[in-house]
């Protein structure tokens, strides 16, 4: 299994990429992405520096935060929800999630209002068009925005996901996002993971979703 220092060097090498792509690492938060990974790996993470942990299933983040309970880590995780939200799971997460990147309808924005009021949240938006992804259409994002923030959330920025296997596809989805976040007054844009990191920084990310350059193939 990874330990520490393996992890804390892929972080080294994952902010060295983001320095060539012309971001500051100290600027582009990392989050690193547990999904599927043991909770061992979620102590190296803690145990490397890596506080910002990314989660995209509520059963799993649930399972991975009660394992953390004993013993303790000496750093707390913070957790993000970056997979798609059911209104129906919100409830149980709320004490856990420290930031939600996947708002993306009325519905989440009620559920996080009710049961974690002033939560600290992200609407996605779908800059690509494909309809297997979740997120709100970009002319539909600011009334989404507006309404979070008359829920009582502090809507931080937005998120999107990259085309898969078209860096030009990709590249125009970040750039559409960030210009809408700075139409908007938001300052933070959730864009990038591991495979095209360096298109997301060149656009104007402040926070990536990096799993397997942290932590290697998941099984």
């Amino acid at each position: 299994m990874i330990d520490a220092a393996d992890v804390a060097a892929n972080a080294e090498a994952v902010r060295g990429r983001v320095r060539a792509a012309g971001g500051d690492p100290a600027a582009v938060r990392l989050i690193a992405v547990t999904k599927a990974f043991p909770v061992g790996v979620v102590r190296a993470a803690l145990a490397a520096g890596l506080v910002d942990l990314g989660e995209n299933y509520a059963q799993e983040l649930l399972e991975k935060a009660a394992a953390l309970a004993a013993p303790a880590p000496a750093v707390a995780p913070a957790w993000h929800f970056i997979g798609r939200l059911q209104s129906n799971k919100v409830k149980a997460l709320a004490p856990h999630v420290a930031l939600w990147h996947t708002v993306d309808r009325p519905s989440v924005v009620d559920a996080i209002a009710r049961h974690a009021p002033g939560a600290a949240v992200l609407v996605q938006v779908n800059a690509s068009g494909e309809d297997q992804k979740g997120g709100v259409a970009p002319a539909g994002c600011p009334e989404l925005v507006e309404r979070a923030g008359q829920a009582g959330l502090a809507v931080r920025g937005l998120m999107t996901v990259g085309v898969a296997g078209d860096a030009d596809g990709t590249r125009a989805a970040f750039r559409a996002v960030r210009a809408l976040a700075d139409r908007l007054g938001l300052p933070e844009c959730s864009m990038g993971m591991s495979g095209d990191l360096e298109l997301a920084v060149a656009e104007g990310s402040t926070m990536v979703r990096i799993g397997r350059d942290l932590f290697g193939a998941r099984g």
